[in-house]
């Protein structure tokens, strides 16, 4: 196993005082593992909180602070579960309430209801949003239903910049749910990824063959084929995206690295996907290309789409200043 890292028991603990050191406009509670935004609670704002498993970096701790997330919960590497009953949302409710952006998978979920509950018994509006874009499966190993994957970008992006305008609890979580509504996501791995405890790849990928639709654990895919073009590729996942989405209107689009996978060929993969949605009369107004909702060291790719309308494309051009996403100001 070759890592950057000292003993797989302290890699997410070491990774937060690193990022502590890296954002003073952050605050890092080690200890507890929650990543908070230095100037909350804010007065008057709706808090977005999520979290889960560590190892899909920058997602959820790097889109914590203006414009986005109001806190993060980091767990442990690649494991369905967060610390958020212990850091709660305490920290962060200004008395306007907090949204709670939940990837489906079963532990994410559990461990979400029950700050959620802890929380109301502390008398803080909470509401929940379930993220479940992605089209690969239905039910999968950890999932009733389809899994969160990269359309957790797209709702914490707009549904915290309603939030920054000062909107209500009801009014951001109404935004949260109608962005998810309108996303979905298809990912491919052209290898496994390896979790520092384990040390070995979560599942065997031979040489020579890729995995499609895979999930941001691990997970394999639907389906295994023998290695496909950029070109290959992008049409069956645009197409899986396309043929599920079904848009009437423009699109965001993210063209997502999963961890290994470096730019060049994301951007020659991007050119691929911008073909095939002008090939389906498909337009783009705006697209996102980089490792953003990662699988650790995992080579691959996925594609989401999010059909916005006028108000959803100002809110995704809304500022943000946060450790992995910036525009505006």
């Amino acid at each position: 196993m070759r890592m950057l890292i000292n003993v797989p028991e302290t890699v997410v603990a070491d990774a937060l005082r690193g990022m502590a050191a890296a954002h003073p406009e952050l605050t890092v509670d080690v200890e507890r593992r929650v990543v908070v935004r230095r100037d909350a609670p804010v007065a008057g704002k709706v808090a977005l909180v999520s979290g889960g498993g560590s190892g899909h970096e920058p997602l959820h701790g790097g889109f914590v602070g203006p414009g986005m997330l109001a806190a993060a919960c980091p767990g442990r590497c690649s494991r369905r579960r967060c610390p958020i009953r212990w850091c709660g949302p305490r920290r962060v409710d200004s008395g306007a309430g907090v949204l709670f952006v939940v990837k489906n998978y079963t532990g994410d979920v559990l461990n979400f209801e029950m700050a959620a509950e802890l929380a109301e018994d502390e008398g803080i509006q909470v509401a929940k949003v379930l993220v479940d874009d992605d089209v690969a499966v239905t039910d999968s190993l950890y999932t009733a239903g389809r899994r969160g994957t990269g359309g957790t970008l797209f709702v914490e992006k707009i549904a915290g910049a309603a939030a920054e305008e000062g909107a209500p609890l009801e009014r951001v979580e109404s935004v949260a749910r109608r962005v998810n509504e309108r996303s979905r996501s298809f990912g491919v791995a052209l290898s496994a990824c390896t979790t520092p405890a384990k040390g070995s790849p979560t599942f065997d990928l031979p040489e020579g063959e890729l995995e499609l639709g895979i999930g941001i654990h691990g997970e394999p895919g639907r389906e295994r084929r023998a290695m496909m073009t950029s070109r290959e590729i992008a049409d069956f996942a645009v197409d899986a995206v396309l043929e599920d989405l079904r848009p009437s209107g423009p699109v965001v689009a993210l063209v997502n690295g999963m961890g290994a996978t470096p730019l060049l060929e994301l951007y020659g993969f991007n050119a691929e996907v911008q073909r095939v949605l002008a090939e389906r009369g498909v337009p783009v107004a705006r697209t996102l290309v980089g490792n953003y909702v990662t699988s650790l060291d995992m080579a691959g790719c996925s594609v989401t789409l999010c059909e916005v309308d006028e108000e959803l494309l100002r809110l995704w051009d809304a500022p943000v200043q946060t450790p992995a996403l910036r525009w505006g100001r």
